[in-house]
């Protein structure tokens, strides 16, 4: 095929796949996409290709961290993408998020910028905190965002992280950041940050999958008008430690997956949108990130959702090596 195209047939294929992925309204008026494309394992050198694949494709939310060490890189993948005319500016919903070694107020503010001008966007549509538990500073370098004592134990700071989102409140009004939200944090946690907030969080990004479907926990924000997204959506596959049960490959659910001519993996997804959260997958196979984005044209039965629940069984990511934190956030039920 010739490159021009070429390039034309994936335009009008990224245009057609994207308005399928219909958007919901977060409580400040904002749209995000309800599926995304996450980021957590693309590493430089690979991310700049994956991400304007993602886009050719149709994905229109990217989400990120300090903690990927690949900001800079879908910063130029989006940029690019809107040089060529694919997208504008308006069209893409980009996460970042403040790491623990940032809690202290005074260091909030210059771990933003530094995030804001790694991407280079203009402005950055949601800013979460990483974790309610916060580790000593050690500097603004990626080296600096693991730090251990001698024996290897990670280096605790205690800010309270309530402090922490009231310096992340402050950058709202510098107008680089549209809206500010949470991660890994739970019921009690988020109760204390909204009795305080001046700027409603909008998003708990949190682990969920058919092993750990968080029930209780999607429930307790949508009170409160609190979107959960759902990282680790197919429960971290190639893990069995923690006693978690897996749902890809599961002969029902792949069955299930024939009935509307998806896979096992698009009927996981359904399940997560179906349960009220917006999951962010993962994956560097063409295929697969076509396939991940095609599960917004059909909506599982209560019976099939129920199955999909059978497999609650535990959390694959327990952040074991923070178990003692004085805010470890998975010592209650939700």
């Amino acid at each position: 095929m010739e490159p021009e195209k070429e390039r034309n047939q994936l335009f009008l294929y990224s245009i057609a796949m994207s308005k399928q992925v219909p958007t919901v309204r977060l409580c400040n008026g904002h749209e995000i996409p309800v599926l995304g494309y996450g980021t957590y394992l693309a590493q430089q050198g690979q991310c700049v290709e994956l991400v304007k694949k993602a886009i050719d494709i149709g994905y229109r939310h990217i989400d990120t961290a300090f903690l990927y060490e690949n900001e800079v890189e879908i910063g130029q993948a989006v940029r690019d993408k809107i040089g060529e005319g694919v997208i504008r500016r308006e069209d893409i919903f980009v996460t970042t998020k403040l790491w623990n070694t940032f809690h202290d107020p005074q260091h909030v503010a210059e771990a933003f910028r530094r995030s804001y001008d790694m991407l280079d966007l203009s402005y950055i549509d949601l800013f979460l905190m990483h974790s309610p538990m916060g580790l000593r500073f050690a500097g603004y370098e990626y080296a600096d965002m693991q730090p251990k004592d001698a024996d290897g134990n990670m280096l605790f700071d205690e800010t309270d992280y309530v402090e922490t989102w009231k310096a992340m409140e402050r950058l709202v009004a510098s107008g680089k950041v549209r809206s500010i939200g949470l991660s890994n944090f739970n019921s009690e946690q988020i109760e204390r940050i909204l009795a305080v907030a001046t700027v409603k969080p909008v998003v708990n990004q949190v682990e969920v999958n058919p092993g750990y479907d968080q029930r209780k926990l999607i429930a307790f924000c949508k009170e409160r008008g609190i979107v959960v997204t759902a990282y680790g959506p197919m429960g971290r596959p190639h893990r069995t430690t923690y006693g978690n049960r897996n749902a890809l490959g599961d002969p029902k659910v792949v069955e299930i997956g024939q009935k509307y001519g998806k896979t096992g993996g698009q009927v996981i997804l359904r399940y997560l949108i179906d349960i009220g959260t917006i999951p962010i997958p993962y994956s560097t196979n063409d295929e697969r990130m076509r396939q991940n984005i095609d599960v917004c044209d059909f909506k599982l039965t209560e019976e099939e959702i129920e199955y999909l629940a059978s497999f609650h069984s535990a959390r694959t990511i327990p952040f074991l090596p923070l178990k003692s934190h004085k805010y470890y956030p998975f010592n209650i039920e939700f």
